[in-house]
């Protein structure tokens, strides 16, 4: 027996009995001879860990776009915040650890570069619109690996896809990511915006703090405590209807107070507007893509979309870079 039967056996002991076994997983579109060690949950999560489009999530915007300090969140700081959370509450209810972690850590690969305002960007003008979930699903089947993808199981693929707020997620570890996804961003998104200046704890309504804390700490753990109690012992991920309402609330509240602010947001017209000119120029001018993106134009993929695909995987350094190369003019030495 292989250790990796060893730890799927040990699967069926341990988790709970809807839980999703890596014994069970409906497997991957293109088959693979097993790994001798890993279950199939675990290799996935290697493989996105250790996959450029991963890498480059440290350069990306969370957001806010460029701040002046050390500790404000990336895209990268963002995943891994919302992999601990997720397999904090797995754990508790003996769900499939690794699975959470692969989909938590692969959730976001698509993402633009400048936050949801590049997203925006590119959704007005490409013409099947973008959607940084789908594009995270298109990352990991198409284009990491110079287009080989990375060949994930499907229930990963499924908890990448789905783990924006209008979709549900086919298994329960899948469901766990999305709902950690939001508790996340909507705690360290306030912790960068009182490190910022643009809100203080107390601005957080009593109504709200009363229910889930008036600190940050508070309100992290309340939530993911909750999760796991109203969760536990049943084949479903929830929260207790108080809880729940109070945290719509509070994501309420920062959309008015944050994503919304125009301090806050005050540079995002510019970097739309550096992703929009980005994707005019590279429609002109085809041949300065990179050869991944030649080559799937060749192969029938449509040309903004091979662009979309391009745009999209460039850090806010690299994109201003190029946007700077194209557009900026050098200093001419005359030698």
């Amino acid at each position: 027996m292989t250790i990796r039967e060893e730890l799927e056996l040990r699967e069926k002991e341990i988790l709970a009995p809807w839980a999703a076994f890596s014994i069970e997983s409906k497997g991957r579109a293109h088959y693979e001879e097993q790994c001798d060690i890993r279950p199939v949950f675990q290799r996935d999560r290697d493989r996105i860990l250790h996959s450029k489009s991963f890498r480059r999530l440290k350069d990306k915007t969370q957001v806010f776009l460029s701040p002046d300090g050390d500790h404000y969140r990336t895209r990268m700081t963002h995943t891994l915040e919302v992999s601990q959370n997720a397999r904090t509450i797995a754990k508790a209810l003996r769900l499939n650890e690794d699975l959470v972690e692969a989909i938590a850590l692969g959730h976001d690969l698509g993402h633009t570069p400048f936050g949801h305002a590049g997203e925006r960007a590119l959704n007005r003008i490409c013409p099947d619109g973008f959607r940084h979930n789908e594009q995270s699903l298109r990352t990991v089947d198409y284009l990491e690996k110079n287009g080989a993808g990375l060949n994930l199981t499907y229930e990963v693929r499924d908890g990448i896809l789905k783990h924006q707020v209008n979709t549900i997620p086919e298994t329960l570890e899948g469901q766990i990511v999305r709902l950690s996804d939001k508790i996340a961003y909507v705690h360290h998104d306030m912790d960068d915006a009182i490190r910022g200046g643009i809100l203080r704890e107390e601005d957080v309504p009593e109504r709200i703090a009363s229910v889930v804390g008036r600190t940050l700490g508070q309100r992290l753990d309340r939530f993911i405590h909750d999760i796991i109690t109203a969760s536990n012992g049943k084949p479903v991920i929830t929260m207790s209807p108080d809880i729940e309402r109070a945290f719509h609330e509070l994501r309420a509240f920062m959309f008015e107070k944050v994503y919304t602010n125009p301090v806050a947001k005050s540079e995002e017209s510019k970097a739309a507007s550096m992703i929009e000119v980005l994707y005019d120029h590279y429609m002109k001018h085809q041949e300065e893509l990179p050869e991944l993106q030649k080559n799937m134009i060749a192969s029938g993929t449509p040309v903004y979309r091979a662009i979309c695909d391009y745009i999209s995987s460039m850090t806010d350094r690299y994109a201003i870079m190029m946007f700077e190369s194209i557009y900026i003019p050098r200093t001419w030495d005359v030698i």
